[in-house]
Parts: C-alpha cells; structure tokens; sequence
C-alpha cells in the first residue's frame, strides 16, 4: 500500500510559514539559514501533505472520463515552491488557504468532450465544490480558457481525515486550448520572460490573446475582451507573426528538443522534471514512491533557493509514461499543435480543433538490467541556431 506524506506541523506554524514566504529569506549566516530551511520544512510538509488528497481528485475525474468515454489525458502535480511564493507576494491570500497546492488536469480532445466531463462532475463527484471559474466561456484579458473547479477534500475512512480540507484545484481544457497555453510557457523559457503572468513582448502577448480568440472561434466559445473581429484579427495576426518571425521561432523551440526514451522501462507513474534554464537541457527522473519523490524535490528546490541552480522542476503523475510529454509539453520544447495552427491561419485557412502533431524521437538500445540507479534518468539536449 502507497504511504502518502503528512502534515508534520502544526497549522499555527504553516500559517507562520506562509507569512515569511513572502519575504526575502537571507542565507548569510548560520541562524540566517537555519530558520531559512525551517520555514521551507514547514512549507514542504504542508505542500507534501497535499499528495493523497490530489490523488483522490485525480482518479476520481479519471473515472468518470472512463465511465461516460471521454478521450483525452489527465495529470497532477504540486505547485512550485517559486510559485507559491510569488502568489503569496502578489495576493493577501495565506498560504494555509491556497487553493492550487494541489493540482490536476483533464485534456481532452475537443470542447464536447470538457462539457460532458463537467456535467458528470457537478452531478456527482466525491470532494466538496467549493468554487468555479469559468474561463472557457468568460476567458481572461490575456486569452488564458480554461475552466478551474476548487475542490475541498473529502475523506472517506478515518484514516483519511488527517487530509480533510485540503484544497485541490482542477483544471479542465480541450488540446487546443492546452496548445495555446504551453505554447506561452515554452516562449517564456525559450526567451527567458515570464510572458504566463504579463511580464515580457508587448507583441507577443498580443499574438497570443489574438491567437486564443481565434482558438474559441474555432470551437464556438465566447471570445475573450480586447479582441477585434475576425478579418481585423487575422489581418493582425498575419502582421504580429512576421514582426516576431514567430512561426521559425516556434519551429526552432519545436525541434531544439531531441531525446531517447530510456525511461519507458521500469516502474513508476511519478515523474520529476528539471529544466536547466543555463544549459538548456531537461532531465526526468522517475519514481515508483511519491516519498522517494519528495524527497528528491525537496533538495533541488533548496538549491534553486540558495542560488545554485537556475532550474526549473516540477513534478507529476500521469497514468501511462507516454503521456508526459503530451501533458507537459512546454518542458520539452513541444508546440506542434500551436505552431500547425498558427501556419493554416497564415495561410489563410481555419485553425484545427485537434491536431496532434508528434516530435521525432530518438531511437535507443534498451537500458542495463535492473537495478543500475542510471535507467532512472534521461537528459533532453537543446540546441539553439548560432
């Protein structure tokens, strides 16, 4: 039986944590530190202690995407500990109220698809709805669709109840909206902004609400604010794509990526992936134990704290391996399915609801026998056009 991490504080000293996460933690002394790591071991335990409760919503959704044959992929993981941070700077919300520690994801291959999934959930689902936000329907200024459920976990055994209230955010959204919202993260990485939270080109933040109005129109969902009609908006798009050179830069981020695929054998549904923003490489390691998991984490984000590494890592769990890339593509530099569309409209053309666009992989003997520590990991090698 999996053994799931717990809360090893109290809620006053989680609370405390949070307080001081919103501040610069000096490393400069031996005290510094010290209290430096106690404040992340309390935020770590609290975030930990949000795995089992994801889980349950996870396999809940999956049930029902099963039961009523829905297609598409789901995954979950914990937030970031910068993420956290930065949302506890940028809001007054405490982080013993966060709602999104937690999270997973349904992607599904077309808009019926993420309405028939809601409707099965809010008909009966076994967590406690606590909020909705519709961005399918009411999109955000940027072009960000996708619709969000907060969801309140419920235990079913007594065992559970030391997990009861633990809040796990639940994102629905359709491949081409997937599309578009890793397309913005892997431009992010590739030109070293953060364009997901507005920060960065003025024209590419442009391109891309232009770009999901297009998305919804395909789809037949209300398009977002601040998007003029269509023959402006394609005239625009067209204008924007060869201001940026978007499509070859797009095509560069698309094929920097070459990998084999030694992580197919073995066990595991859990998965670490670290992005070296200096290197540009990525490493996934696997893991059978979300414990081992955690604790693996937990080093790489100290590090990245004390300023010995610019990566980015974030763990997940996908219940077949080769969905990883597909669920996080923007790690891997995958933005087949944005840069495809991008090029029909171009040319004049209508996007396409769902086109799965696959990178070449790289293939490899199979791995050494069982037990070399070295099958647990592979690197993904960047190369950027001199």
């Amino acid at each position: 039986m999996a053994v799931y991490p717990e809360l090893q504080f109290s809620m006053q000293e989680v609370r405390a944590a949070g307080k001081r996460l919103k501040d610069e933690l000096s490393l400069h002394s031996a005290v510094d530190c010290r209290d430096a790591h106690h404040v992340f071991a309390v935020a770590n335990s609290w975030r930990d202690s949000h795995f089992f409760p994801m889980r349950s919503v996870y396999l809940s959704a999956a049930y029902r995407m099963r039961k009523i044959g829905i297609k598409g992929d789901m995954a979950a993981r914990p937030k970031r500990m910068a993420s956290i941070r930065r949302k506890l700077r940028e809001s007054d919300i405490h982080l013993d109220r966060m709602q999104d520690i937690g999270g997973c994801r349904a992607i599904l291959d077309d808009i019926a698809g993420v309405r028939s999934l809601l409707a099965e959930i809010n008909d009966e689902f076994p967590h406690y709805d606590r909020r909705q936000w519709p961005y399918i329907d009411t999109p955000k200024d940027d072009g960000y669709r996708s619709h969000h459920i907060s969801f309140e976990f419920c235990p079913r055994k007594k065992a559970q109840s030391i997990f009861a209230g633990r809040r796990v955010e639940f994102q629905i959204r359709t491949r081409l909206q997937h599309s578009w919202a890793t397309a913005v993260e892997a431009v992010s990485l590739f030109n070293g902004e953060d364009l997901k939270h507005h920060h960065g080109n003025a024209d590419w933040l442009r391109l891309f609400k232009l770009m999901s109005g297009e998305f919804a129109y395909v789809e037949g969902c209300p398009i977002g604010p601040g998007v003029p009609d269509r023959p402006l908006r394609i005239a625009e798009i067209k204008a924007l794509e060869t201001k940026l050179d978007a499509i070859s830069t797009l095509d560069n981020i698309r094929t920097a990526t070459t990998y084999a695929e030694t992580y197919l054998y073995g066990d595991g549904k859990f998965f670490l992936i670290v992005y070296n923003n200096v290197d540009h490489t990525v490493t996934v390691e696997r893991y059978s134990e979300i414990l081992q998991l955690q604790a693996r984490l937990a080093i790489i984000e100290r590090q990245i704290e004390e300023g010995l590494t610019r990566s980015k890592v974030v763990t997940v769990e996908v219940s077949r391996v080769n969905n990883l890339v597909r669920t996080y593509p923007n790690y891997f530099g995958d933005v087949g399915v944005f840069l495809n569309n991008l090029r029909r409209i171009v040319r004049g053309q209508d996007a396409l609801e769902f086109t799965l666009i696959q990178q070449e992989r790289v293939k490899i003997a199979r791995p050494q026998p069982a037990g070399d520590v070295r099958n647990l990991n592979r690197r993904y090698t960047r190369w950027y056009p001199s």
